[in-house]
């Protein structure tokens, strides 16, 4: 990431869940390796005023969600310090709807860390709503560590390329991350045909030549990826070039990383859509972290 950057910190939302410790030991192993600092953010997520039954929220009641937070706060603070003495970090409890506020979190952040299943209920961490969220609309770029247990620490890095301004971001941000790593990186395109299904396929197979059109694909990804391969001669590549779906390629090639890399929304998307089909199928199904990087804007 740029030098602009340096020193903001990396903000991690938590909620108590295990989800959301993985998440957050996973953000403070990438505050030390970059040296910056690290927050913790826990929401007390009021329901409505009046819900249910009409009861309305007394002011005991936001007070008790602000103690269980600090509460968990200092429980999560001591397992993150717990080998990583040298790390800078500070918690802070907010309140108010977790998406609006976590957004609001992101602003000063160089990168906002969540996780993949939160505990639902007043802390409200979903992945299906707040995560995809902070994805589309969070100031800066957003990870998503998901699976059961702790993410690995090996394998490579694996990122998509399309040739969109989103990939562009995509593409800087996984050469840094697999250079901070020493990690493989993996950069995958892959190239559909709609006449390349069914009996469609088969009526116009005799004018398409897979084999002209997969050396030209080839040829693209390596002209994407040619100035950052000089930037970072430190990365070893391996492209995969592929007639295939995005999402089912970039799951195969997900499967022994240590963390997948896209762009907020690609090629396909259209006007509004903010979070891509393919990045948001991925934030919900990887099985290792999901870095969703967004292009800078001035």
């Amino acid at each position: 990431m740029s030098s602009d950057v340096v020193g903001r910190p990396i903000v991690a939302g938590v909620d108590g869940s295990d989800s959301a410790r993985h998440a957050a030991l996973w953000a403070a192993d990438e505050a030390v390796r970059r040296r910056v600092p690290l927050r913790l953010v826990f929401v007390a997520h009021m329901p409505m005023p009046g819900y249910p039954g009409g009861v309305g929220l007394s002011m005991d009641f936001v007070a008790g969600l602000r103690d269980e937070g600090r509460r968990l706060l200092t429980e999560l603070r001591s397992a993150v310090l717990d080998g990583r003495p040298e790390l800078d970090l500070d918690t802070v409890v907010l309140t108010g709807p977790p998406i609006p506020t976590l957004i609001a979190a992101s602003e000063p952040a160089r990168l906002m860390v969540l996780g993949s299943r939160g505990l639902g209920g007043f802390t409200g961490m979903l992945i299906g709503s707040t995560a995809v969220a902070l994805a589309a609309h969070g100031h800066c770029p957003v990870a998503v560590v998901r699976g059961e247990d702790q993410p690995p620490s090996s394998g490579p890095v694996v990122v998509g390329v399309d040739g969109s301004p989103a990939s562009e971001t995509a593409v800087a941000v996984a050469f840094e991350e697999a250079s901070l790593r020493g990690a493989e990186l993996v950069a995958v395109h892959t190239w559909n045909d709609y006449a390349s299904d069914g009996s469609f396929a088969a009526a116009h197979a005799f004018i398409a030549d897979w084999g002209v059109i997969e050396t030209r694909e080839a040829e693209k990804l390596a002209e994407r990826l040619a100035g950052w391969q000089e930037k970072y001669p430190d990365v070893t590549v391996r492209r995969v070039v592929t007639r295939d779906r995005p999402v089912r390629c970039l799951l195969q090639e997900a499967a022994d990383a240590q963390l997948l890399v896209v762009g907020s929304r690609g090629r396909g998307g259209f006007t509004g859509m903010l979070l891509g089909s393919t990045s948001q199928a991925l934030v919900c199904h990887a099985p290792c972290p999901v870095l969703v990087a967004r292009p800078t804007t001035t």
